[in-house]
């Protein structure tokens, strides 16, 4: 307790508030931009911190990590334009509500979610990080392989209304992942002898093509459509009632756990945990909930997933030293250039420190509550930006976004493929988030699946004989054979029905 006072002190001091009202502020419009992810923005503020002291740069760090996750839902549910890959899912959902009106409430849903499931995802990691890390340090290659085929499965829930089209999707972005060198061999694979291809298709300008591309072409079709919508008619001053809030509760409070779960796991991130969380809330919801149609618990299970994930891939990185995903290894090279080394000793030799990095990382999550809260008005008014002059900037932002990611014209040329892909999968009704999940997912899974078979000396029982990876697989084909059974047992109940009628 003497430690968190300690801590407390540390942090309300002004250079330190400063610090994080900067760092979340510059986490916000990095994480709003197509292209710029979280990583891209830690790495970018990483050389400021060098000549900082520790606490300062961390935390300077932490506000930039914070707020670009958070950051990413906003153009996901205003523009259909994940800024992160962890906001795919939210555009989902989000973008359905924005499109009928109600932006400030899906904004307000995104901002309270996420503050939540960010501040939880910290408690747990200063109460009990020492015994989840031991839990995450349990996964191997086989439960990792099991973790991305239950990530995978989720494509049956996030179809829409074919579950066809889905899975077409996702096979799509299956033969996407293989191209590039073989993980285990090395060989190349459907490269047709482009260096630009031996590394693989970069899933972040696919992203940004089949939903910020295509939205853009969309409107630009729109603006010779006579069903064009007024400015006036985007955007209704609904705010989010209490009664509402209090009925997204037990969604936010399993999708934090299940964010700071997979968030602890090395190698997985916020976006398998916002699809996993997304998938979680569709799974228990009641018949009145519309999904698919901007559902608004929809919005707050990705959000206040992919925001847990953040405290949760801490918890590898200040306990063993393991960073949880990209940008806490990122995170690890700044605490060594500080001289710092994560672990079990760091709770010993640096207390005060770790205690003080606990509360700003509560901090940040108060500082970006307090600009979401107050931005959220001024983020709307690009829905009253006429589509002539939105169209044409989100194209272009998508120019420079794909470019930034490695200094690449080809990631460019990508993205404009996949812009036009995506704009053809709109007019025809195939959803592109099954793509993006097996484009991330895919190489995960093939790797960890050829680790284990090579672990086991080729016997797949590895699979079912851990129990961790077992539970996995079965939870995996249980989600996706759920929509099937319903599908049969509804048509036979209509079969039923018509027969007694006759």
């Amino acid at each position: 307790m003497d430690l968190f006072i300690q801590g407390l002190s540390n942090i309300f001091t002004i250079q330190v508030l400063a610090i994080l009202l900067l760092g979340s502020a510059v986490g916000i419009s990095i994480g709003s931009l197509p292209g710029l992810t979280a990583t891209m923005g830690v790495a970018l503020i990483l050389p400021i911190t060098f000549g900082m002291e520790a606490v300062t740069g961390i935390l300077l760090l932490v506000g930039v990590y914070f707020g670009a996750i958070y950051g990413g839902s906003i153009t996901a549910i205003l523009l259909r334009t994940p800024g992160t890959p962890a906001s795919a899912a939210t555009a989902i959902e989000g973008y359905a509500l924005s499109q009928k009106g109600y932006a400030q409430k899906a904004l307000t849903v995104a901002t309270l979610s996420s503050v939540t499931g960010g501040i939880l995802s910290v408690l747990v990691l200063i109460l009990i990080a020492p015994k989840l890390a031991s839990f995450a340090l349990q996964f191997s290659a086989p439960e990792s392989f099991a973790l991305a085929f239950f990530g995978l499965s989720i494509i049956s829930s996030i179809s829409g209304n074919s579950l066809v089209k889905g899975l077409i999707a996702g096979f799509v972005g299956l033969l996407i992942a293989t191209i590039g060198l073989d993980p285990m061999g090395g060989f190349p694979r459907f490269t047709f002898d482009s260096l630009n291809l031996m590394n693989g298709v970069n899933f972040i300008p696919v992203m940004i093509g089949l939903f910020a591309a295509a939205t853009a072409l969309e409107s630009l079709e729109d603006l010779f459509s006579a069903s064009t919508k007024k400015v006036s008619d985007t955007l209704k001053k609904a705010k989010l009632k209490w009664v509402e809030f209090r009925s997204l509760t037990v969604t936010i409070l399993r999708s934090s756990a299940i964010g700071t779960g997979i968030g602890m796991i090395p190698g997985a991130g916020g976006d398998i945990a916002a699809f996993v969380a997304y998938n979680e809330a569709k799974r228990f919801a009641k018949k009145t909930d519309q999904f698919g149609e901007g559902e608004i618990k929809g919005i707050a299970a990705p959000e206040a997933a992919n925001n847990g994930s953040t405290g949760g891939a801490m918890i590898p990185l200040l306990t063993l030293g393991i960073p949880g995903d990209a940008v806490t290894a990122v995170m690890l090279g700044a605490l060594m250039v500080q001289g710092l080394q994560p672990g079990p000793l760091l709770f010993d030799t640096n207390a005060e420190l770790v205690y003080t990095l606990f509360v700003g990382m509560l901090a940040a999550n108060l500082i970006i509550l307090l600009y979401g809260m107050l931005g959220i008005r001024l983020f709307t008014k690009v829905l009253l930006v006429p589509k002539t002059f939105l169209a044409p900037i989100i194209l272009v932002l998508c120019v420079i976004g794909s470019y930034s990611l490695n200094n690449s014209y080809f990631d460019v040329w990508v993205m404009l493929v996949s812009g036009v892909i995506g704009y053809i999968m709109l007019r025809y009704g195939f959803p592109a988030s099954p793509v993006i999940l097996a484009l991330i997912l895919g190489p995960m899974m093939e790797a960890n699946f050829r680790r284990a078979l090579v672990m086991s000396e080729g016997s797949y029982s590895v699979f079912f004989t851990r129990p961790i990876s077992a539970t996995l697989i079965i939870l995996g084909l249980f989600t996706l054979l759920t929509p099937l059974i319903k599908s049969w047992y509804q048509n036979r109940r209509l079969d039923n029905k018509q027969s007694l009628d006759l």
